[in-house]
């Protein structure tokens, strides 16, 4: 990579661009590689899969999607705990290479997916979650500790938030011409493989922050268990309620997302792609021009506080919407859309702006990608919960009526809770 680069004069050229072209390039290359992900990580989650049998656990009988929506999210949840460490420790030469390794052999479990009969179809899905959520740390490594930080993270966290409805699509495109579901999410993590290896490419090229990004928002460098712990100690008030509230909000978050095409049903709408990426249009405008806005307070403490008002508004959001479609006051549509507004103006900033400030605030030796990947394990761990508390729990309702109980719920829980950290930091910060 370092040879083509050179010979292009690339690095040269990102080293010295203007911050508007800077800018553009980084985004473009985090996005495009963020997307691609997702082109192996949720297509399946666009077939219904009901000819094939379930999976009996606890005497309670589970659906094929639901068992191998479950299987890939404890996939997914291990590799966050996996992540704590080794996303933290990998230097920045190294993650380009990272990441190409982790969706080669994502790709290759969903070959896997496609060829193993029956029930080991789960360990497939479980082997394809392994890896994948190792990518964003190792993305974001890329982003984080620079001035534009806020800017770079919203450009790079909108890659997820349209991904998931247009590789759905994509997948819904081939089930429409006949291909075998079970062969789908092989097929299209491969269409996705060019653009990925181009993307990756064009990313590891980034140079790493410069002595002014660091001197704006401190150096970053590799965390080792005795820094772990110690940032940790220092900010337990703020973080207790930050792990607490993000185990509800990812739940919340991946349960609309590996069920969306099941809620649309529900509300009776067909099954259109159009589905799964109309609302995830207005939701991504909304969510980037939120996190752009924060990149105009340059004051650390304010910024810190700016984001925490943002995520709580978009909580209060969620439960406002979800009170005026039980009321009939809003469509289906408005409410998948505001709902998802909501719901990713809370849960976007803590994979890129709120621990980037919060690492500039705080002045502590380390990296962002701490913070995130800690919270991000007990998030997928809540999203596993409710998974089986929903299966076995409250197997009577449909996705609709667990959705809108879960999303007053997860409103409440997390304005309550964002409040208490917010005030745990500023504490910490004086």
């Amino acid at each position: 990579m370092s040879t083509v680069s050179d010979r292009i004069g690339l690095r040269t050229w990102l080293s010295s661009a203007s911050r508007p072209a800077f800018s553009a390039y980084a985004i473009i290359a985090a996005f495009t590689t963020y997307f691609c992900m997702y082109a192996f990580r949720k297509p399946f989650a666009a077939a219904a899969y009901t000819e094939m049998s379930g999976l009996e656990l606890f005497g309670t009988e589970l659906s094929f999607k639901g068992a191998a929506v479950i299987a890939q999210i404890i996939g997914y949840a291990l590799s966050k705990y996996v992540g704590i460490k080794l996303c933290s420790e990998v230097g920045y030469a190294r993650r380009g290479r990272a990441i190409l390794v982790l969706l080669a052999l994502a790709e290759l479990a969903l070959l896997l997916f496609a060829l193993l009969p029956g029930h080991w179809k789960f360990l497939a899905l479980f082997l394809n979650g392994l890896p994948l959520g190792m990518v964003w740390g190792m993305v974001f490594g890329f982003l984080e500790g620079r001035r534009i930080s806020e800017l770079l993270g919203a450009g790079l966290s909108c890659s997820y938030i349209v991904a998931s409805g247009y590789v759905k699509g994509v997948g819904q495109w081939w089930l429409d011409r006949g291909m075998e579901a079970t062969w789908m999410p092989f097929v299209t993590g491969a269409c996705f493989a060019l653009p990925l290896l181009l993307a990756v490419f064009l990313l590891s090229q980034l140079p790493p922050p410069s002595a002014a990004d660091e001197a704006a928002r401190s150096k970053r460098e590799a965390m080792d268990g005795r820094m772990r712990s110690s940032f940790l100690r220092s900010n337990l008030l703020g973080m207790l309620p930050l792990l607490l509230l993000y185990f509800f909000l990812t739940a919340h978050r991946d349960f609309r997302d590996n069920f969306a095409a099941e809620l649309w049903a529900d509300m009776g709408y067909g099954a259109e792609p159009s589905n799964f990426t109309s609302s995830e249009n207005w939701i991504t405008f909304g969510v980037l021009v939120g996190l752009a806005l924060l990149l105009l307070v340059k004051q650390h403490r304010r910024a810190v506080q700016a984001v925490y008002v943002l995520m709580t508004l978009g909580c209060a959001l969620i439960g406002v919407v979800t009170l005026a479609y039980q009321a009939e006051q809003v469509s289906g549509r408005t409410f998948m859309t505001v709902v998802g507004l909501g719901m990713y103006l809370a849960y976007v900033p803590f994979g890129c702006v709120l621990f980037d400030r919060l690492q500039a605030l705080l002045g502590s030796s380390g990296n962002a990608l701490f913070g995130i990947y800690l919270t991000d394990a007990l998030g997928y761990t809540g999203s596993v919960s409710v998974m089986l508390f929903k299966d076995f729990g409250r197997a009577e309702l449909s996705f609709l009526e667990f959705f809108e109980s879960f999303s007053l719920l997860t409103s409440i829980l997390c304005v309550v809770c964002f409040l208490l950290s917010l005030l745990g930091f500023l504490r910490v910060a004086r």
